[in-house]
């Protein structure tokens, strides 16, 4: 008789392949089908909300793995947030607006001069519109769930309404302001840039060192006297003013080979080294406090005016000479120490970084090659002491990757000042997984200058500002609220499709403006105004979003980016965060820890990962990843998660297979009754269970992956599953035994696969589908298993078995290796009792515990091997072999003809 037929062998549909690539698009769009995204909401409506703020990726280009590390991780916390029960919708959003679109339309052959602003930034709305759609539907197709048909566009008049709505509560509170002052700008841009925009560089820079001769030491110096100041932007020579001392520093006057030259007393040395001065025809003649010489003259070099010696204390010794050369045009603490001594704010350059007829000889130069000619004409003007190059980080433009200048023009500022100590609370009230980042932010938002909010571009918010006749700024509250009535109604090119009049609400008069004559700003807002405003149109403007919201998530460069330009927002304007908790992620490298770039052909996309993979290997990668700091991914890694995967799926097909024949609600069977065993599997999952809950809370996904594999390979695979299947395929169907371990595999089944459902969304359902006597349409309406209390004192005595176990194998890899016995099942075991434990104490069949034919505890084991728990002894097992069960016995064997069966499976057959 052929035995086979009479084992309860594993019966699923769930295959062992993934087939993922064809699966999982089939699977989405059931969901949609289903109204899944809705459904979710509606199961958990009216319960406590749970709001993440979705921050906007930018609508240009495709989506790349910091795109889907970033998505994949805000769609696991908000499905596991609906699977506590929170209320959490998903609002996606893109930012619209800015340069990157119109140079991508320039490098499509779109001709800015040859249409109007409003068709150019129409053609800027169809641009981006084209790369939404594209990049949405690669979001979807990783598995994330959210209002896709309904998202926030910052071009939307809606959105670009609320935007101006928060400029105006802004000018209410005397926070804007137009002032001219040095801001970082792009000539290659033609346009101011934000802090955001910014990225440093290697850049070969001169260094020249240069004598300022004076004119009027204020009975401190001698006239002729020369100041010697260092730079490494001689173009900013033209536009110096002062020169810079520290009040407390000590300075010292010297003579070489005839000239008296002074230097901060800590850097002559360093000097005589650069400027090539032979110290031992060096001698000092003078010494004194930096203070003393506030208000000394000296003779600009190149040009017929005088610099002013002023304080400051910025002023330091780490390089230079001690005297720093100050060009409020081109400078912070320059400006703000020419403001204090009333020197003339100079910037002699035009928007292409071209210097002006204000320059002099200069004009008409480009900055940068104006360095040499300047050069030049201080070592004719016997002023160039020396003149050396070196290499240094230095900002550039973040779009067209050159280098930026500080450049003093007239332009909007949001005050950072008015409102520094507010925002700097609402950083300490907000929650951060990592306080390093609390001390980042805080640092960030201390030292921050006044934001620029204008740039000279036309695809964006206009800043709706006006002039009058007479050129002075209307700054209204009432005006900008007539504004932004009008970009609700017919969007923001209504600025550019009319005249300033017609803006203005009906019958305005201004006392500047006597024949009723007005103009209108021309420059729009910073991008990051636009973004930083999200969470009044957004979070505000969708009823059912709640603000503040409870958790921002972005890449770590959006502390200086999003997370920061929304605070001063929300603070400015509302007098709280628009955040109660703070979490970011790091940068996707390659497997080497490099950037990725087509250069060095090592960049790996999300779209051909789920092609050749599946969007699930992708969402399981992120879990294994520690995304708080950089993360890194290749082929190999993939490879890598790919067989973490066939595992898990391997062993829910295992679970899925053996309670086929199980239905809970018949056949389960209650805890006191479980063999013991299985209660201790029970109790050893309910820590799982806690374990994960708890990681999920703390964002810790990579204790998840470790957890899991950890639970799957040596608490299921190695212990428990290889144990069952003595009892799952050779008991009767409705055995005690059999029934005790199916109800606690149906649960470790059922509950495992709802924690991994946030994570693993399209295997979870896949799961779910194939899962007996489940009661919902997906497994994504389920809630996720609350925590338990845990039986540890069960628990510990079990994992003292297995280690017992584990003593035992070795002993059977031994004989096994010997050439003794071939499988476990051919083996007898003579064993010692444990030392912290008695085998009776487990209440269970040791053959079966340890999977072989016999057990034989003794007390001693003279010829035994000794190991950590017990010694023992493994011999062929005495009997001949059941067909059925593969077990040696020396018991009598039952027969019905021809066959031959041990006295357990004989029962077990003709029960049949």
């Amino acid at each position: 008789m052929d035995y086979k037929d009479t084992l309860l062998m594993p019966k699923t549909k769930f295959k062992m392949r993934g087939g993922l690539i064809n699966k999982e698009p089939k699977m989405q769009e059931d969901w949609r089908e289903m109204n899944l995204y809705e459904k979710k909401l509606k199961m958990n409506e009216g319960n406590t909300p749970y709001i993440l703020h979705d921050g906007p990726p930018y609508a240009n280009g495709a989506l790349h793995m910091g795109h889907a590390l970033n998505k994949i991780i805000k769609d696991i916390i908000i499905r596991n947030k609906q699977m506590q029960g929170y209320y959490s919708p998903y609002v996606p959003g893109w930012d619209t607006h800015g340069l990157p679109i119109e140079q991508a339309l320039a490098n499509k052959g779109v001709d800015r001069k040859s249409m109007t602003i409003e068709e150019f930034r129409n053609k800027c709305i169809e641009f981006a519109d084209s790369q939404i759609d594209a990049q949405r539907e690669g979001f979807k197709r990783m598995g994330i769930d959210g209002e896709w048909d309904n998202p926030y566009l910052t071009y939307k008049p809606e959105f670009e309404a609320s935007q101006i709505r928060v400029l105006k509560d802004m000018v209410e509170k005397g926070l804007i302001y137009k002032g001219k002052k040095p801001i970082h700008w792009s000539p290659a841009s033609e346009s101011s840039l934000a802090e955001a925009e910014l990225e440093y560089k290697d850049k070969r820079s001169p260094s020249i060192y240069v004598s300022f001769e004076v004119s009027d030491g204020k009975g401190v110096l001698e006239t002729g006297v020369n100041l010697v100041i260092w730079t490494t932007t001689p173009w900013t020579i033209p536009s110096n003013m002062a020169i810079a001392v520290h009040p407390d520093l000590n300075y010292v006057q010297f003579n070489h080979e005839g000239r008296e030259y002074v230097v901060v007393d800590d850097l002559l040395d360093h000097l005589c080294e650069e400027a090539g001065f032979d110290k031992e025809k060096v001698t000092r003649t003078k010494e004194f406090k930096g203070s003393e010489l506030e208000y000394a003259e000296a003779k600009h070099p190149l040009y017929d005016r005088t610099s002013l010696v002023v304080l400051g204390d910025y002023v330091t010794t780490d390089a230079g000479t001690g005297l720093v050369h100050t060009a409020p045009g081109h400078g912070d603490d320059d400006f703000i120490v020419g403001q204090k001594y009333g020197l003339q704010v100079l910037s002699p350059l035009d928007d292409k970084g071209v210097f002006t007829d204000e320059a002099g000889k200069y004009s008409g130069m480009f900055y940068d090659d104006a360095n040499k000619v300047i050069t030049e004409d201080l070592d004719a003007a016997g002023a160039l002491l020396k003149l050396n190059f070196y290499t240094h980080s230095f900002p550039h433009d973040w779009r067209t990757k050159t280098p930026v200048i500080f450049r003093a023009t007239p332009q909007w500022f949001a005050s950072i000042n008015g409102v520094r100590d507010d925002i700097l609370q609402a950083v300490e009230d907000t929650k951060f997984q990592v306080e390093w980042n609390k001390k980042r932010m805080y640092n960030m938002i201390k030292n921050r200058g006044d934001w620029v909010i204008s740039r000279q571009r036309v695809w964006g918010v206009p800043l709706p500002f006006f002039y009058a006749e007479n050129g002075e700024e209307i700054v209204d509250a009432d005006v900008i609220e007539h504004v932004a009535e009008l970009f609700e109604a017919h969007g923001s090119n209504v600025w550019f499709e009319r005249e300033a009049a017609d803006l203005l609400p009906e019958g305005y008069t201004h006392p500047g403006s006597p024949n009723g004559k007005f103009t209108k700003e021309t420059d729009i807002m910073d991008v990051w105004f636009d973004s930083g405003s999200t969470h009044r149109g957004v979070l505000h403007y969708r009823d059912y979003l709640t603000y503040p919201a409870d958790l921002y998530f972005e890449g770590s460069d959006q502390y200086r980016g999003w997370f920061n330009s929304s605070i001063i927002t929300s603070v400015a304007t509302k007098g709280h965060s628009p955040y109660k908790e703070l979490l970011s992620h790091g940068f996707v490298m390659d497997g080497q820890g490099k950037k990725m770039s087509k250069s060095l052909g090592n960049v790996i996309l999300p779209e051909k990962v789920m092609k050749q993979m599946g969007a699930d290997i992708i969402r399981l990668w992120v879990m294994s990843s520690d995304f708080e700091e950089d993360v890194r991914i290749s082929d190999d890694i993939l490879k890598q998660v790919s067989e973490v995967y066939r595992k898990i799926r391997n062993t829910f097909r295992f679970m899925l297979g053996n309670v086929d024949d199980f239905d809970p609600k018949t056949d389960a069977v209650a805890y006191e009754d479980l063999f013991e065993i299985d209660q201790f599997m029970h109790q050893r999952f309910n820590e799982m269970i806690n374990l994960i809950r708890d990681a999920y809370e703390r964002y810790d996904y990579v204790t998840v992956y470790q957890s899991l594999q950890n639970f799957i390979n040596v608490d299921l695979s190695n212990f428990y599953l290889d144990y069952g299947k003595d009892i799952l395929y050779i008991e009767q169907m409705d055995a005690p035994i059999r029934r005790s371990m199916q109800t606690v595999l149906y649960k470790i089944l059922t509950d495992l696969n709802k924690l991994l459902a946030p994570i693993l969304v399209h295997t979870a359902e896949e799961i779910y589908q194939h899962t007996p006597h489940t009661e919902k349409e997906s497994v994504h309406l389920e809630y996720l298993p609350e925590k338990a209390e845990v039986d540890t004192a069960l628990v510990q005595k079990w994992q003292y078995f297995l280690k017992v176990r584990d003593d035992v194998y070795r002993a059977l890899e031994v004989a096994r290796n010997d050439k003794v016995i071939g499988k476990s099942l051919e083996a007898k075991v003579y064993v010692t009792e444990p030392k912290e434990m008695k085998f009776e104490d487990l209440h269970g069949n040791l053959e079966q515990l340890f999977i072989v034919s016999q057990v034989e505890v003794v007390e001693t084991l003279a010829d035994g091997t000794e190991y950590e728990t017990v010694t023992v002894k493994v011999e062929h097992a005495e009997g001949e072999r059941c067909e059925r069960c593969w077990n040696y016995s020396t018991a009598e064997r039952i027969t019905s003809g021809e066959d031959d069966i041990c006295p357990r499976c004989r029962s077990v057959v003709d029960a049949q």
